[in-house]
């Protein structure tokens, strides 16, 4: 259908009534016959010219994430089963937050090629306050370049309460992602640069928090004066000043949806997805990310890096701002907090979404997991993953079965004849292939094709004798139950191989 494309969008606007016209006709193509009748404005078509490239992305499945609307029913589901859980405290040492209902739980994502979903009170604003700490430091490497932002500030996880007045073995704060380090860190920045970023695509203000944030921010003030006296902020830096500045800048009011967008962004290089800007350089992105994996959580830093593996950001208003490299941001929000101050609702549903889906930094992406990918369009990896289990089958070649089947791979995958690769190796003759799948695989000995075949009749009808001898004594100790949908037991291949 490329050519419906080309008409609408390429051809000159004297053309537009005459393409109408035509394509409101049948189109036959392919033994299929479409109607097409479309009752297209010119102002209409004038409005989607522009976004020719994106509409052709959508058509084809291009997206980062080709099946959008399946991968949002994951994210509903798995809203779903964090909306369940209880617990946790809403933070009150700030009287703004204390308003907030515990019963408020939302979720918000946007790709990086800006496709979008929202579930729960995404519409409801809220403060991002510590939230706001890696996107400083972006701006600040982004302003100045890494070598100059870190003559102030380390890189280093400090194993301390996020508000301790304590400095690293240099008299530096730590990390930019703890409250001293968030405070040297805004004294390097540009207000002008600062609003810049932070309506990239969205809205957001700063309001009455402020003046909240402001009015109980004593620990906050007696590190400024701690980190004044240490010679830690930039020669000529007016304190109180770059503490208004801090307070305002944690005080700054989203909703889920704009927060989505700046975490798309970190996401994206650098790139807001909703307008194409670029408005972070690769090397703040790149810094930023390492140090919100290493450093975004709080004290629970080092278990979410090793369960979730994915840079994050908490923040004590409830949200969680997660990054997933070149794919999507997301913001979770829910006001009551665990005992480290990270959402009890956001830290499930983060944990939830790498267990359902390979986005941990170190999940295999090679090999066929059981994780979902929602990156890859189904059909085709499984097309070739078929034909990869069925051809090394087909060779004897046992060291690849090997390798797909501690990958985790079906190893019972079926071809469009219903074949399998046991169907394969048995009418091939690869005895030791055969002993394979059976013994160490544990897959079910008596498949039928579409003809009604087993491999036992393909071993009989070449005459492999030696397979034929292996099916049968194997299927002597083994009862298939028909029709049962019980999921197979997982088996620890590592000492059968």
């Amino acid at each position: 259908m490329d050519w419906i494309y080309i008409a609408l969008f390429k051809a000159p606007k004297a053309l537009y009534n005459t393409t109408i016209h035509s394509l409101s006709h049948s189109y036959t193509g392919g033994g299929h016959s479409v109607l097409l009748s479309l009752n297209i404005s010119l102002s209409c078509l004038r409005c989607v010219q522009s976004n020719i490239v994106l509409l052709t992305q959508a058509f084809r499945k291009k997206f980062v994430i080709p099946d959008f609307q399946s991968f949002s029913a994951h994210i509903d589901e798995l809203y779903e089963n964090a909306k369940k859980m209880s617990g946790g405290q809403v933070a009150d040492y700030i009287p703004q937050l204390a308003r907030f209902s515990p019963d408020l739980w939302a979720v918000a994502l946007c790709t990086v090629d800006g496709q979008r979903h929202t579930v729960g009170d995404t519409k409801v604003p809220f403060c991002l306050q510590s939230c706001v700490k890696p996107l400083k430091y972006a701006i600040a490497v982004h302003d100045h370049g890494t070598e100059y932002v870190h003559r102030f500030i380390g890189k280093e996880p400090s194993g301390l309460r996020f508000n301790k007045l304590f400095l690293n073995e240099d008299d530096k704060p730590h990390n930019p992602m703890v409250n001293a380090g968030a405070i040297v860190c805004t004294s390097l920045i540009k207000v002008s640069f600062y609003s810049t970023y932070i309506h990239c695509g969205s809205k957001c203000s700063i309001t009455t928090p402020f003046q909240s944030e402001r009015e109980s921010g004593d620990r906050n003030f007696a590190i400024g004066y701690y980190l004044k006296e240490k010679k830690c902020f930039p020669e000529g830096t007016d304190m109180t000043s770059i503490l208004d500045f801090y307070f305002q800048l944690c005080s700054i009011e989203v909703t889920c949806e704009s927060a989505s967008v700046m975490a798309a962004t970190l996401a994206n290089g650098g790139f807001c997805p909703i307008t194409g800007e670029r408005v972070l350089s690769p090397e703040s992105v790149r810094n930023t990310l390492s140090l919100m994996h290493s450093c975004g959580m709080y004290d629970f830093s080092g278990q979410f890096a090793f369960h979730v593996g994915l840079p994050a950001k908490s923040g004590v208003a409830g949200g969680i701002l997660l990054v997933v490299p070149n794919v999507m941001g997301i913001m979770c929000w829910s006001p009551p907090l665990d005992k480290l101050g990270n959402s009890v609702r956001g830290i499930q549903f983060c944990t939830d979404l790498v267990s359902l889906c390979n986005f941990h930094n170190y999940d295999n992406l090679r090999h066929f997991a059981k994780k979902l990918d929602p990156r890859r369009e189904g059909g085709d990896q499984r097309v070739k993953s078929v034909i990869n289990l069925l051809f090394a089958a087909y060779t004897g070649d046992v060291s690849a079965l090997r390798r797909f089947a501690l990958s985790s791979m079906d190893m019972e995958q079926r071809d469009y004849d219903s074949r399998t690769a046991l169907h394969v190796a048995a009418a091939e003759g690869h005895a030791e292939v055969v002993r394979f799948l059976l013994e160490a695989c544990k897959v079910n000995p008596v498949p039928k094709d579409r003809w009604g075949n087993t491999p036992m009749d393909e071993a009989v009808h070449f005459g492999h004798h030696d397979v034929v001898t292996i099916l049968r004594d194997y299927h002597n100790q083994y009862t298939h139950q028909e029709g049962s949908t019980a999921k197979k037991n997982e088996e620890n291949l590592d000492g059968l191989l």
